[in-house]
């Protein structure tokens, strides 16, 4: 009797551990959030200065501005998304 307790012992702990998920795809997914955060962040950031020196320059009308500031934040989430996925 005690033999097949510590079979059906043994067998449930390799059952428990083989289902214990596994810490090292969650720490890369936390890893590749991060870096898409960052690089929105910087391009933000980089938007806005954009924005600025065109306005500046005075070179072109405040709607192109604004369109230039549209595209380099597009750019960067586009960079963000080719991090996380």
């Amino acid at each position: 009797m005690r033999a097949f307790d510590r079979r059906l012992l043994s067998l449930a702990a390799a059952l428990f551990v083989c289902s214990w998920p596994t810490p090292s795809s969650a720490t890369q997914q936390a890893q590749e959030r991060r870096a898409g955060r960052d690089v929105r962040q910087d391009t933000r950031q980089g938007a806005r200065h954009t924005k600025h020196n065109c306005r500046a320059a005075n070179q072109q009308s405040n709607a192109e501005c604004r369109q230039d500031k549209r595209q380099s934040k597009q750019h960067g989430r586009q960079t963000a998304r080719d991090i996380k996925y």
